[in-house]
């Protein structure tokens, strides 16, 4: 379960806003939760000329939940992204990556992106893939710059039974630190998988019992 005075992920996404698509109570819930982030910061490189390098550095972080609020994984990697923007895009790409490697292909997932465009992006490519009897709200537009990344992003969108990102702030997402300081949180990468899949309904949360169903409205 989550740690004592941590929302998890499920409370979140609850609580925030789907872009372009509808959240209505109860009906949202998935099966595991992915919460990504990307940092970019100039690399602080002694000269341009001489020794050190002045390539941009950034991070990407990753927390992923099941439906429960148990963790499955956190990472905090180091990456080299030319901005901000294709950090975010990338860091999903990974989170993707990951909770493929562990849920079932028809797993309900819900993600939770502090960045408006990306999460605009997912919801637009999900309406436009998953059969909407409705036009997606707006074109996707990428930065070029984010290369194979969206196109990764785009097939483990499909690869999921549903997918549906959730639009947080920056100051509420538990990938935020892990994304901006991976020097500090290089611990997370070792931590042993905890992946725990999601249980299916039992036949008697779904139908009656048979004695019950069979007396129907009948006293005895």
């Amino acid at each position: 379960m989550a740690a004592y005075g941590r929302p998890s992920l499920r409370d979140l996404f609850d609580e925030s806003p789907t872009p372009h698509i509808a959240h209505p109570p109860r009906s949202h819930h998935r099966d595991f939760y992915v919460a990504t982030d990307g940092s970019f910061r100039p690399h602080n490189g002694t000269t341009s000329t001489g020794s050190g390098s002045n390539s941009p550095t950034g991070g990407l972080g990753v927390v992923i939940e099941t439906l429960d609020g148990e963790r499955v994984v956190r990472l905090s990697v180091p990456d080299t992204c030319p901005d901000n923007n294709v950090a975010e895009y990338r860091a999903l790409h990974l989170g993707l990556d990951v909770l493929a490697r562990r849920a079932p292909p028809d797993a309900r997932v819900g993600l939770l992106i502090d960045h408006d465009q990306l999460a605009e992006n997912v919801n637009a490519e999900v309406l436009a893939s998953h059969g909407s009897a409705y036009d997606p709200p707006h074109s996707i537009s990428v930065p070029p710059a984010t290369g194979l990344h969206w196109r990764g992003i785009q097939a483990r969108i499909n690869g999921f039974g549903e997918v549906r990102a959730a639009r947080i702030s920056g100051d509420r997402n538990p990938a935020h630190p892990l994304a901006n300081a991976p020097d500090q949180y290089a611990h997370v990468n070792g931590e042993p998988d905890r992946c725990v899949l999601p249980d299916a309904p039992t036949v008697n949360e779904r139908v009656p019992p048979p004695s019950r169903a069979e007396r129907g409205g009948t006293s005895d």
